[in-house]
């Protein structure tokens, strides 16, 4: 090649040359200033920052938006004197993205400290559900009394939270929330996940996205042992699709009073196809994998029977975890056969109690592409509310981040309909354990156990028949046989102190028996329990750090790529021009 054509004015190539001798004149510090202020660009947008649209507004916040039916009785009765539903949500300044809301929320959280009074329900099947009570009775003067169980006739309401997916009582948000709600006068119980909350799996039922059957007959628990005080149930991401499936599949035969549904994924199969669309959404896909390979190792010896072992561990992502898992506990044919069973989407004509359901349209797990606009407008017992930013569970306000606007936003919204004309009440003449009868969709992954040690699924119908059968009988045989269980391994351990310090029990009549014992841990349980909370909190801080470290290294991708490209033009240009 003749390099002087580069200086040969006739030539085609002579106009790079005053190019390249233009750029070289300019000042190294002025590429540098350019690229950081690319970058600053580039970044602002990649992770959705909203900080100039907030200060372009005068840091007023965007207001809340909001779907009703116009005759809705829940709206104009209850939602229309909610101020907070009716202002605007402003985010922390140093906060004002969606990704950083939500990282933070996870690592730095700041969840006030109480202690909770652990339960353990003894389902039919033999699993077992950790129920986690926060009393207002905790709380009153900043002092926690660990001694003041509920009375049969107490008529305050309780609060049942439903944590989100490979989150338990311990969840900062979840804490958040409970500890708002027992300021406010009310008793709140966290149903913890099967084999979430510190307690192991006794049985081959496990829970997913549509398991709706723990919550169902824990809220007839609770009906049962105090039928005077009101109902309220909050539900979180998947606890959320959780609550409003049951919501849609009981109908007017719940005893819920009222509802709140948080960043629900309303439809399984969109947020699939949505949490592996950019590489962010990839990040918190394979975190969520991470923390659902955390739950499948606590419980290995029923996963490695039940399920693909061997594609749980290679698993990365939550398409491929519920492939080599849920797919094949639950019995389902494929992964989106699963997906399309339990989408709560499908059952939000069939809710019958106040429902609100608050959805960030900027929420970067749960897309705002599954929520079902027509569905929640066409129903008048639902209120959508939809502010612009808050992320996943987060919602942080004001300067120091102290606080979670969902939070006071669903303390008011309770408070406003328990005191209204409008909450649910449950039709005598329905019982709450009858079979459902207008949903097709099966009602969730019921397995049976035969003979010969085979596990085969059941019909939704047949699975409510059972529980309704076995419901009175368990009820006659777990008190005895709990106290049995608790009295054997205290005594193996410490003979001297065989009963539990703490036991919540009702008036022993023949007509009352409980199903559930208050059992404060004893000292036999307690080494075994604070392990397995330790495992949880340091497998979800493992997860969420994963998304942030991706989140930080993401910085120096875009210099690293420009810094390449110069050397090879070094390399294609001749060294003569590159001097010059």
């Amino acid at each position: 090649m003749d390099f002087s054509s580069f200086t040969d004015q006739s030539s085609s190539l002579y106009p790079y040359n005053l190019l390249l001798n233009a750029f070289s004149l300019i000042p190294f510090s002025h590429y540098f200033f350019a690229f950081a202020v690319f970058s600053f660009v580039f970044l602002y947008n990649f992770f959705e920052f909203h900080f100039f649209h907030d200060l372009f507004l005068g840091f007023r916040g965007s207001p809340i938006g909001l779907t009703y039916d116009p005759s809705s009785p829940i709206y104009d009765g209850v939602v229309s004197h909610c101020k907070i539903l009716h202002g605007r949500y402003l985010a922390t300044p140093w906060l004002s993205s969606p990704h950083f809301q939500t990282c933070f929320l996870n690592f730095f959280g700041r969840p006030p400290a109480f202690s909770y009074r652990r339960q353990i329900y003894h389902a039919s099947d033999g699993g077992i559900i950790a129920l986690d009570w926060l009393m207002h009775s905790d709380v009153m003067g900043g002092s926690f009394l660990m001694n003041n169980p509920i009375s049969k006739d107490d008529k305050i309401p309780i609060v049942v939270i439903i944590p989100g997916l490979t989150s338990d009582s311990a969840a900062a948000y979840v804490k958040h929330l409970a500890f708002n709600m027992a300021k406010r006068g009310w008793n709140v119980v966290v149903s913890n996940h099967r084999g979430l909350g510190g307690v192991s799996i006794t049985s081959d039922c496990f829970y997913n996205a549509g398991w709706t059957e723990d919550i169902r007959v824990v809220i007839n628990y609770l009906h049962h042992e105090y039928p005077k005080a009101p109902l309220f149930a909050v539900g979180t991401s998947i606890g959320a699709n959780i609550l409003v499936k049951y919501l849609g599949e009981d109908g007017e035969r719940t005893h819920v009073a009222g509802a709140v549904a948080l960043c629900n994924p309303w439809d399984l199969m969109i947020g699939d196809r949505f949490i592996c669309r950019r590489l962010l959404q990839k990040f918190y896909d394979r975190a969520l994998a991470i923390g659902l390979q955390g739950y499948a190792k606590l419980h290995e010896p029923q996963f490695s029977r039940l399920a693909n072992w061997e594609g749980i561990k290679k698993s990365r992502s939550i398409r491929d975890f519920d492939n080599h898992a849920t797919c094949l506990v639950g019995k389902f044919e494929t992964v989106d056969t699963y997906y399309r069973h339990c989408s709560s989407s499908y059952y939000v004509g069939n809710v019958s109690v106040p429902l609100l359901c608050i959805s960030a349209l900027d929420d970067p797990v749960c897309t705002r592409e599954a929520i079902p606009w027509d569905e929640c407008r066409a129903n008048k017992n639902i209120v959508l509310a939809t502010p612009k930013n808050g992320g996943h569970l987060a919602f942080f306000e004001g300067l120091t981040a102290s606080g979670l606007w969902w939070v006071r936003a669903v303390d008011e919204f309770l408070l406003v309909l328990h005191s209204s004309p409008y909450m649910h009440v449950q039709k005598e003449e329905i019982s709450s354990l009858q079979s459902s009868e207008g949903i097709s969709i099966d009602q969730g992954p019921y397995v049976n156990i035969a003979e010969d040690g085979m596990v085969a699924a059941m019909s939704g119908e047949q699975t409510r028949d059972d529980v309704s059968e076995d419901f009175k009988d368990s009820q006659k045989l777990h008190h005895i046989k709990t106290k049995e269980m608790i009295s054997d391994a205290a005594q193996e351990e410490h003979p001297t102190e065989a009963r539990s310090d703490f036991v919540l029990e009702t008036a022993q009549t023949s007509e009352q028996h409980t199903n559930i014992q208050d059992i404060k841990s004893s000292n036999v349980t307690a080494t075994v329990r604070r392990c397995l909370n330790q495992i949880s909190r340091q497998n979800q801080r493992s997860v969420w750090m994963l998304a942030f470290i991706a989140i930080v290294t993401s910085w120096p991708l875009l210099g690293s790529a420009l810094i390449f490209y110069r050397k090879k033009v070094r390399k294609i240009l001749p060294a003569a021009l590159v001097r010059r």
